[in-house]
């Protein structure tokens, strides 16, 4: 089983394929950082959570964002082909975590995906630089006719690809571009990330 998921600005060049570390780095500002297993099992978990028609991969416009989001970290996604424009509120102090492009499935499969993976992300213009992630080994659950795996149940593969990991975004209206490519898998998103004051709003 190999799947990619990922995102590509259109329009917009790639950067460095990023630095490859065993552990993700403490984000700036941010306690710390999970790790290259806890991040991606995680992120899957999350991707695997709901079917194609409610599934934050597929969501057209932001409508989806929240479906499924733990309380300590806030996951982002790519789609599963093509281009997306999305508006979603973040809660205040929560970090955020998204792939540029990933995969995942037989260790040979992401050695392949990996050869050519490529991608840039930008924060209100900034550019951010993401952490490169070969194979690593996890173990996630997935419920029944979800959009990723399909079916549910124990999941354990190697999961890989560019990954970022941001602290928690200032308040107000943010700007988030992410871009990703591997061979011929290319896609699309921006981001307007709305954070409020207080998590109560």
């Amino acid at each position: 089983m190999a799947v990619a998921v990922g995102a590509i600005l259109a329009g917009g060049g790639c950067g460095e394929p990023g630095r490859e570390r065993p552990e993700a780095r403490p984000a700036p500002g941010a306690a710390g950082a999970l790790s290259a297993e806890e991040l991606q099992a995680r992120w899957w978990a999350w991707a695997a959570s709901e079917p194609y028609g409610t599934n934050p991969i597929a969501d057209p416009d932001g409508r989806f964002c929240e479906r499924g989001q733990p309380t300590d970290v806030w996951f982002l996604a790519g789609t599963f082909g093509g281009r997306a424009e999305r508006t979603c509120t973040v809660p205040p102090g929560t970090p955020i975590a998204f792939p540029l492009v990933n995969s995942m499935g037989e260790p040979e499969d992401c050695a392949e995906f990996m050869r050519t993976a490529r991608g840039s992300a930008a924060l209100d213009g900034t550019a951010v630089d993401p952490d490169r992630y070969p194979g690593t080994s996890v173990t996630f659950e997935g419920v029944p006719g979800n959009a990723v795996t399909s079916y549910g149940g124990s999941h354990s593969v190697t999961a890989c690809g560019l990954w970022v990991q941001l602290p928690a975004a200032e308040p107000g209206r943010r700007t988030l571009t992410i871009s990703g490519f591997s061979g011929d898998f290319a896609v699309a998103v921006d981001y307007v990330l709305l954070v409020p004051e207080d998590r109560t709003v």
